[in-house]
């Protein structure tokens, strides 16, 4: 069983990137679910997944962390299971993070991926996938996050969007507090499978998705060619 996973700089929902993703499945209407924990499931963000959705070929889903048992009777793993892909979406990683574990939802993604189920989102939803990366998740300033390290390696979103992103992701890969890693453009996304960098998609010229990594004690940015799609 293939273990593939699309992530993507921006958490905002497009059309070539979902339409990738439920295309990444292989079935031909997906079952596809959003996971909007991160943002406290703002519902202009769930409205904006369904809209996208609407334009493909999917069967739209989300999930709520916001729940009670009289009314909910399936677990969150039942829910997972079922999926063909995993949306997630952008916010505050470290509560996210903290209410999936408390909620064992990151134990069922896991076995999701393992078995399939394609994974995808962007900022938030990109970086929780790795192994750690910056965050704006606390006050003050950008800090270092874990993440479930599906992927051993870490991870920078919004690279070209946020000044300050690719100079701190350097200096923490120098400084060995991250590993080396993968960094997306707010419109580049990369494609894994099995771990491995299988491709990258981008939506125009501006947008590329790299590789960082220390040699010699000095910072390598390799660009990853990208396809555009539309």
């Amino acid at each position: 069983m293939k273990k593939q996973m699309v992530v993507y700089g921006s958490g905002r929902h497009t059309v070539p990137f979902l339409n990738y993703i439920a295309k990444a499945t292989g079935k031909e209407k997906p079952n596809m679910c959003f996971i909007p924990t991160a943002s406290g499931e703002d519902k202009q963000y769930i409205a904006s997944f369904h809209e996208v959705c609407s334009q493909i070929d999917v069967t739209p889903h989300v999930l709520s962390v916001w729940i009670n048992s009289y009314d909910q009777k399936e677990s969150f793993e039942e829910i997972i299971s079922r999926m063909d892909a995993i949306i997630v979406g952008g916010g505050n990683t470290l509560n996210m993070l903290a209410i999936w574990k408390a909620q064992g939802i990151d134990v069922a993604l896991k076995k999701a991926y393992d078995n399939g189920v394609v994974m995808g989102g962007g900022s938030a939803g990109s970086l929780c996938w790795f192994n750690g990366g910056t965050t704006d998740s606390r006050p003050k300033e950008l800090s270092i996050v874990g993440g479930m390290a599906f992927i051993d390696k870490s991870h920078c979103p919004h690279y070209n969007s946020e000044a300050s992103r690719r100079p701190l992701y350097f200096e923490n890969i120098k400084t060995g507090k991250l590993s080396d890693g993968y960094a997306c453009d707010d419109r580049s996304a990369i494609h894994f499978i099995d771990g491995e960098v299988h491709t990258s998609v981008s939506l125009n010229d501006e947008n590329h998705s790299y590789y960082v990594y220390l040699k010699d004690g000095e910072i390598v940015e390799e660009l990853i060619p990208s396809t555009i799609i539309t």
